[in-house]
């Protein structure tokens, strides 16, 4: 039995086919974060499982933003500019909100010019108005260098 992608694919088929998707190398069980949550939250989140940032969901699981700790960083500027408390802080207001997305389905190669075209450092995967996944640049470098989820 040969290595397997996470989607349970065979390697070898997978690059035989030339067919190298999203699917084959997002993450699925992400950190996903909700508008109404409070940014300190989200930042005890990010530092405890050292990510740089993640999506903001509905309770439907629908894509409504993406959260990253540049947009924290300026939550405590804001704060301590203008000496509120940063308890009172939520997601919505700071996460940003015209967020490119992908499908499953996107070749990587593609999604790879679109990192380097957008100057992104993640994409959320989303199919069907969902969220399904999250594609990083790290994601694109692992299917390079052959590192397939087991």
């Amino acid at each position: 039995m040969g290595i397997k992608s996470f989607q349970g694919k065979q390697v070898g088929e997978v690059i035989a086919s030339g067919n190298i998707t999203v699917e084959d190398f997002m993450t699925v069980n992400m950190y996903k974060f909700y508008a109404g949550q409070s940014v300190l939250e989200v930042m005890e989140t990010l530092l405890k499982y050292r990510i740089s940032g993640g999506p903001v969901v509905n309770e439907q699981n629908e894509l409504i933003g993406v959260i990253s700790e540049g947009d924290c960083i300026k939550q405590i500027s804001e704060s301590r500019y203008h000496n509120q408390p940063m308890e009172n802080m939520t997601v919505e207001n700071y996460m940003a909100k015209n967020v490119e997305t992908v499908s499953p389905d996107m070749h990587l190669f593609d999604v790879a010019n679109k990192f380097l075209n957008l100057k992104k450092r993640r994409f959320p995967v989303c199919e069907n108005g969902k969220l399904v996944g999250l594609i990083s640049q790290k994601d694109v470098l692992k299917a390079a260098l052959g590192n397939w989820k087991v």
